[in-house]
């Protein structure tokens, strides 16, 4: 069931008759910088990982902080 020699021989040709030599060539050296360029990629994104995470500082009370805070007030309140 796998494509052997002579199957990859035939769509070779049928690939050449389609698209020419030049062409060929030309999709060839851009289907290379593609590669080169998605594998620069994927190197850039491991080392990425590799660093370790940076912190980063708050400024100001969280969202949980503050409505905590206003519970807090209302209790204070109401005992008052």
């Amino acid at each position: 069931m796998g494509i052997g020699m002579r199957e990859l021989v035939i769509i070779l040709v049928v690939v050449l008759l389609i698209f020419g030599t030049k062409k060929l060539s030309s999709i060839g050296s851009d289907l290379g910088a593609a590669v080169r360029g998605f594998k620069k990629a994927v190197n850039d994104g491991e080392e990425e990982q590799a660093s370790p995470p940076k912190q980063i500082r708050s400024e100001g009370t969280d969202a949980e902080f503050a409505e905590a805070a206003k519970k807090s007030e209302t209790k204070t309140e109401r005992s008052a």
